[in-house]
């Protein structure tokens, strides 16, 4: 036997056990979310993920594809199904649109306001990110774009809202990015470390856009990037063109999931989104693309399975609106 000085064997270091203290208990499902597969699985996943979870970064090929829709309506399941909630960053430098017409407006906060604060302290403290956030129906805590141009404020650029956008990635468990059209550099360069989401209209022309944006990634060497890319196909028409569903099979073969959002006249309004306002298809899609997104998050599922005392628990929608409250508080 091999010994060390004096003749000691020499302490050999057992494995450290995991720590799962990042998992909690699921949370209850809300009325309005009918129980399913995916669903169970994006409740126990939301549950248990594990710190510095990569950002959730969602583009497109195309503009006008209902991305900032996207956004806060995969925001809103994830802020209902997460212990804790998550945020949103309006990252598309323009001065209209976007989030701010998809959350409830609580404050005069922006992007802008997170930004100045890093400059001026290099961290987010609560009582900035309680003064500059918007809250979201279930909970979603959303950085709106910046609308004015003055002498002290301005829309952020990329770089910008993504330093804002690692600073948040601290105080909360998880960041959605509302980002530009992926056809600049500085967007699909964040592929490379994030959960990427591609919007898509249900329309022939936008599909096969995303096929050659999907080729040109994977031309740069973000082969890795676009396997695990969640694509979510908008339908903007009650009934879309029939030609769509053989590009949308196309399209799938190349990435991790592709989830069809239907019509919904809710999502297709201006106004905040609300789960409890959807029809079934498009709550049903919803949670398929919360699904689709949370499983290339890293999380331990099995232990928020030993957590969960019933799996099928409901509660009311004022429970719903206390908890959310709480949360945001």
């Amino acid at each position: 036997m091999l010994t060390g000085r004096r003749g000691r064997t020499p302490e050999r270091s057992l494995p450290q056990a995991p720590s799962y203290d990042h998992v909690l208990e699921p949370r209850p499902v809300p009325r309005e979310l009918s129980d399913s597969s995916p669903l169970r699985r994006a409740w126990l996943r939301a549950a248990s993920l594990r710190p510095g979870c990569p950002p959730v970064v969602v583009s497109s090929a195309d503009g006008g594809v209902g991305r900032s829709t996207i956004v806060a309506s995969l925001g809103a399941v994830l802020a209902a199904a997460m212990p804790g909630p998550p945020a949103a960053v309006d990252a598309t430098a323009r001065g209209w649109g976007g989030l701010e017409h998809r959350v409830p407006r609580r404050n005069d906060g922006t992007v802008w306001d997170l930004f100045a604060a890093l400059l001026h302290a290099g961290h987010l403290d609560p009582a900035v990110l309680d003064a500059a956030m918007q809250h979201g129906t279930s909970g979603l805590h959303t950085a709106i774009g910046e609308v004015r141009r003055t002498a002290t404020r301005r829309p952020t650029v990329l770089a910008e809202s993504v330093r804002v956008v690692e600073a948040l990635r601290g105080p909360y468990p998880l960041v959605l990015v509302d980002a530009p059209v992926a056809d600049v550099a500085g967007v699909w360069q964040l592929f490379a470390g994030a959960c990427p989401v591609l919007v898509a209209r249900a329309g022939v022309d936008s599909v096969q856009h995303t096929m050659r944006l999907l080729s040109q990634l994977r031309g740069v060497g973000l082969d890795e990037a676009t396997a695990r890319t969640v694509v979510a196909v908008t339908a903007t028409v009650p009934r879309p063109a029939r030609q769509v569903r053989a590009a949308v099979r196309q399209l799938a073969a190349g990435v991790s999931a592709v989830v069809s959002v239907p019509f919904d006249e809710h999502l297709a309004r201006p106004e905040p989104v609300d789960l409890a306002r959807l029809r079934k298809p498009a709550r049903h899609a919803l949670v398929a693309l919360t699904d689709a997104v949370l499983a290339g998050c890293p999380a331990d599922p099995d232990q928020a399975a030993g957590l969960l005392s019933s799996p099928t628990r409901t509660h009311s929608a004022a429970e719903d609106t206390g908890s959310a409250d709480r949360r945001a508080r």
